[in-house]
Parts: C-alpha cells; sequence; structure tokens
C-alpha cells in the first residue's frame, strides 16, 4: 500500500508532497473530509510503534484542551487522533511496511530517498 494521510488545506503538507513528486500508484486521504478509521489508525500505530508518534502536540486544540497538562495514555492518543483529525501529526506517508510521521526535513528526505530509491 502506498497512501498519504494529509490536509488538503494545508499548505506544509501540500509542499511536502509536491516536493516527493510521488508516482500515480500513490492514494490520498485529506483526513479531514474522510475520517481515519479503527482500522486505519491501528494499522497506522503498528507501523509507527505507538499512538503517540502519531499524535500532533502542536495543535491547537492540544493546548486549548489542556492536555498538555496530562499525562496522556496510548488509549487516549488513539482516542483524541479518531476523535479530531487536527491530532494526527501530518502527512503521513505509508509505503508498504513503512511509514513516515510529520513534516520535518529529515522525515520528508528520508521518505523522498525510500519512494525514489528503485530509480
Amino acid at each position: 500500500m502506498k497512501k498519504v494521510y494529509h490536509l488538503k488545506t494545508c499548505n506544509t503538507c501540500d509542499r511536502i508532497i509536491k516536493s516527493l513528486n510521488l508516482p500515480d500508484d500513490f492514494v490520498f486521504q485529506d483526513i479531514k473530509s474522510e475520517d481515519i478509521t479503527v482500522r486505519q489508525i491501528d494499522h497506522l500505530k503498528d507501523l509507527a510503534g505507538s499512538y503517540e508518534a502519531l499524535f500532533s502536540k502542536r495543535a491547537k486544540l492540544y493546548k486549548e484542551m489542556g492536555l498538555k497538562d496530562q499525562t496522556l495514555t496510548e488509549a487516549d492518543y488513539k482516542h483524541y487522533i479518531l476523535d479530531h483529525y487536527t491530532f494526527l501529526k501530518r502527512p503521513v506517508i505509508v509505503v508498504n511496511d513503512h511509514i513516515f510521521i510529520g513534516n520535518s526535513t529529515k522525515t520528508v528526505e528520508a521518505a523522498k530517498a525510500f519512494i525514489h530509491a528503485d530509480e
């Protein structure tokens, strides 16, 4: 499976996706218009190692809801990601059994190198 979970209205996601020069066999899921399912988040967690790795602590709601002052469990991270799309760190790029999470330069470069390794 080759898939990108992103937010269509996010300029950073858009810029990253364009810079990756993705082949046509990638599927895109706008997480605002198409909610992430329990099955999808569980699969992403299996690839990432934890729900926390998928959780965005930079989300505005994270501070507004006072979550930064709480000790969250893996179940909490899963719940919040499923509850509101803004809690998923994005973009999330899945290439078969490999996952690249977030918009750091290091992550984006690793994804680009992996995707285009066999060219």
